[in-house]
């Protein structure tokens, strides 16, 4: 599973090797540095009970793919706009202050 971190132009790709049992720390801190390194402050999102619940909606399809994924986006997460993207993908997007967007793109294995 590929997550791709996007601020502005610039994008961060983080492999999440096992979906099942990710280290959602590990991955929390690589994208605070990089947002810290955009001059982003992501103090006001919770990106940290966000990509779990991003993780289970592409990779969980407990309820049959893309029923997870889709669950996810009607019910909303914090201040991210979600929306399934056919073939798996998830996005979320918050404002990053100014005219720039925090963008995370969940791309699944398959």
């Amino acid at each position: 599973m590929l997550l791709d971190v996007i601020i502005g132009k610039d994008s961060l790709p983080i492999e999440i090797p096992d979906p099942y049992h990710p280290d959602v720390e590990a991955i929390v801190v690589s994208i605070g540095r990089f947002a810290a390194s955009k001059g982003v402050d992501l103090s006001v999102l919770d990106v940290r009970g966000l990509i779990p619940a991003m993780i289970r909606g592409v990779a969980g399809c407990e309820k049959g793919c893309p029923a997870n994924a889709k669950d996810l986006v009607s019910k909303g997460f914090q201040r991210f706009d979600l929306e399934y993207v056919e073939g798996g993908i998830l996005t979320a997007t918050a404002s990053a202050g100014g005219d720039r967007s925090f963008y995370l793109k969940m791309f699944p294995d398959f």
